[in-house]
């Protein structure tokens, strides 16, 4: 065994080399007891163990081996490698995210350090059959419970886990005292019982999409999934995950955002009952790191359905990752290091594993398409709903030409006053999507034109009416409403655009007798008020529901019919490449919630520009020929699939040392890069919590090594670093940003 091991520490580095002392066994993987500085303790990860000294200074060692196994497989420690490498950050701040805090203590000395002890599993044991046997013949008839509980742990084998018996902690001390049994300890082992399992049942066009499903895993690594929205994708899903989990193999679910998927959830927990387990970073860090470790010490044959950071879990035997609306943006980490996409890394993880995976969306990735395009991945298609419901019938709204002909109120125009109406009669249920939260997204004086804007940030403020403030959606500063301009002392502000809470306000109006409900990130503040307003409403206990988009994601309403999309345009003009795909997937998502069983469903767009092509391709549902459209003009204007796009941003307190510095590293990029590097450029956002912005893009062709390019991104951003003339300016590196 080597004298020395690169240790893994949670810090922005990669590793630290200490000294394997006599008495210490230890192995890649393992949790380690480290000391770093004078005196903290810090639980580390061995990468690896060899026989070199560092070059300088004394080298300290290893204080203890944490645990009993290693906490990381070879495998998932490659995994952790290539996310180091492809996202351009250290080991150390993947190890940060990947493991849950109390698995990793530290300590300000050796003395306070306290090792997570993992739960283990209370178990009832059968040791000595002959006195087990003499208790019986004994106490049979008088104690038939306990009688019953000793024939019990005899069918399991001889060891019961504790939480099978009713029975009192008073009487099975009891038994254990007089031998009839024996209470022990064992690692934790989860209850997977598959014997009652119930599938759905699928339709033809389901049944078809399976089998091609099938076929191609033959030799296709990754599938991707394109189902209309309410085509039965889950139960697609159900049967594969059924197929793996009887094998005896993980599988992985993930989802972009579990706190929105209380229904997919529910509907998985009925089918597979304790085989489910969530794992997302609302649990609580004592729920995350039992997951984790019960993980570690079960057999395989896990089912895990989770947020992003369910990668990180200890797989022993992957057979499928399932990724949800994997087109969704909320796949990709935007803070802190490793900047990740999990669709991506998910599908790198089943790589590793060489297991299998499938995507699916009814909007999906331009990205994903053109791998399939390119033979990368497998297409299949599920064009039809389940049950045979129809698509819902898109109806385009001219907003000016309403406001022309006086046929807009408030923040509606005629045509979805009209709907809403004849909904309301019907008794059924309509969803208002406006994708700003808040009563206006800013005021402004009539008379000199002053706006109200963050002192900390270079935005503006968001006015909430139900407290009278101005709030910062950025950094949190929150100020009164002024009674008069603080600029002229004339005029009182006024209100500009609409939110959420200015539509609710308008519904009141509009139709006074219908029940209304809003969620949105003023609403719903936690996982438990969200349920709140999704259960209500699914309880038809209002009639209205006016949401941003959280109300497009995995919600199924049997008695919505009608979606009404109070402006379209603030999602077509957004200053992003993206914008019309982020739109067309917002539009279609949301347009799915309506008409989901016997009725068609109808969707109102209002907009200025109804003739942009986007809406005649949503009305035709005609995805192929966006997508074309939209490569089209990608490869024109060399955007992804057509290349990759590193961000670089820099950040500081102190402008002059962040122009200085974007100059410089730019200045430097295209010695390197030439035309490739665009930038230095102050972000739309260049101002947050007093911390200046400026970002430089890197764009590599997909015929390029973009391994090379981030190995010489990194020489030049580390020069940079190295600068003292610029050690207060933060340089963040993003792979593949959204």
């Amino acid at each position: 065994m080597g004298r020395y091991a690169d240790i893994i520490l949670p810090l922005a580095q990669s590793t630290y080399t200490y000294a394997v002392g006599e008495g210490i066994e230890v192995e890649p993987g393992d949790a380690v007891a480290v000391q770093f500085g004078t005196k903290a303790v810090y639980t580390g990860i061995v990468r690896q163990l060899h026989d070199n000294p560092p070059a300088r200074g004394r080298t300290k060692s290893i204080l203890a081996r944490l645990y009993d196994k290693p906490l990381l497989s070879p495998l998932h420690l490659r995994f952790w490698e290539w996310l180091a490498d492809y996202y351009m950050c250290s080991l150390g701040e993947v190890m940060r995210v990947a493991l849950p805090s109390l698995i990793k203590p530290h300590a300000g000395c050796e003395s306070e350090f306290e090792p997570y002890i993992p739960r283990r599993e209370r178990v009832l044991r059968i040791t000595n059959a002959e006195s087990t046997a003499l208790w019986l013949a004994a106490n049979a008839r008088r104690a038939p419970k306990r009688a019953a509980l000793i024939e019990q742990i005899m069918a399991a084998r001889g060891e019961l886990p504790r939480t099978a018996t009713d029975l009192p902690a008073s009487a099975l001390k009891a038994m254990a005292e007089s031998g009839a049994i024996e209470l022990g300890e064992r690692d934790f082992r989860p209850v997977r019982d598959l014997s009652q399992l119930r599938l759905p049942q699928l339709s033809e066009a389901q049944h078809a999409a399976l089998e091609s499903i099938h076929r191609n895993f033959d030799d296709h690594d990754t599938v991707l999934l394109h189902g209309v929205t309410g085509s039965g994708k889950t139960e697609i899903y159900t049967h594969l995950i059924a197929e793996h989990l009887v094998r005896g193999e993980d599988v992985l679910y993930l989802v972009p955002e579990i706190s929105l998927t209380t229904q997919l959830v529910e509907r998985l927990q009925a089918l597979f009952g304790e085989c489910v387990t969530a794992y997302h970073s609302k649990l609580t860090p004592a729920r995350r790191t039992r997951i984790f470790t019960d993980m570690l010490n079960a057999p395989s044959g896990n089912f895990i359905i989770g947020a992003r950071s369910a990668i990180f879990l200890p797989y022993k035997k992957l057979g499928l990752v399932v990724i949800d609306e994997e087109h969704d943006p909320s796949y990709k980490q935007s803070e802190p290091n490793p900047r990740y996409n999990g669709r991506d890394a998910a599908i790198m993880l089943a790589a590793l594993h060489k297991a299998k995976s499938l995507a699916g969306s009814a909007t999906p990735s331009l990205e994903s398409y053109a791998n399939t395009l390119s033979g990368k991945y497998a297409l299949v298609r599920l064009m039809e709903r389940y049950g045979g419901s129809e698509l819902p019938r898109i109806i385009i709204s001219d907003t000016l030409r309403a406001a022309k002909r006086n046929e807009r109120r408030e923040q509606f125009n005629k045509v979805l006053i009209d709907k809403i109406d004849d909904c309301l009669e019907r008794n059924e249920q309509v969803i208002l999507f406006q994708n700003r939260r808040g009563y206006s997204p800013y005021i402004e004086c009539t008379e000199c034109g002053w706006t109200a804007r963050c002192p900390h940030c270079n935005v503006s403020l968001t006015q909430h009416r139900h407290n009278n403030t101005m709030r910062c959606h950025y950094c949190g500063y929150s100020t009164p409403i002024p009674r008069l301009c603080p600029s002229c002392k004339v005029a009182e502000p006024q209100s500009m655009g609409f939110g959420t809470e200015r539509v609710e306000d308008a519904v009141a109006k509009l139709f006074p007798q219908a029940r209304t409900l809003r969620l949105d990130g003023d609403t719903a503040t936690s996982g438990a008020a969200y349920n709140r307003i999704i259960s209500a409403f699914a309880r038809h206990e209002a009639d209205i529901l006016i949401g941003t988009q959280i109300v497009s994601k995995g919600l199924d309403f049997a008695d919505v019919t009608l979606i009404g999309v109070l402006n379209g345009d603030n999602l077509l003009n957004a200053p992003d490449f993206r914008a019309s795909e982020r739109a067309w997937q917002l539009l279609q998502q949301i347009a799915g919630r309506s008409g989901r069983r016997d009725r068609q469903g109808e969707v109102v767009i209002q907009t200025a520009e109804p003739t942009h092509p986007l809406y005649g391709h949503l009305c035709e549902a005609d995805y192929d020929a966006f997508a074309a459209q939209m490569l089209a003009e990608r490869q024109m204007f060399s955007y992804p699939p057509y290349v990759r796009i590193i961000n670089i941003a820099l950040r500081s307190y102190h402008v002059e040392s962040l122009v200085e510095a974007s100059t410089a590293l730019a200045a430097s990029l295209r010695k390197r890069f030439g035309g490739r590097v665009i930038g230095p450029a102050s972000p739309l956002i260049d101002r947050v919590r007093n911390e200046h912005r400026v970002e430089i893009s890197l764009k590599i062709e997909t015929s390029a090594s973009f391994a090379r390019a981030r190995v010489i991104l990194a020489e030049e951003v580390q020069r940079i670093r190295l600068n003292k003339c610029f050690g207060n300016v933060t340089i963040i590196c993003d792979v593949d940003a959204w």
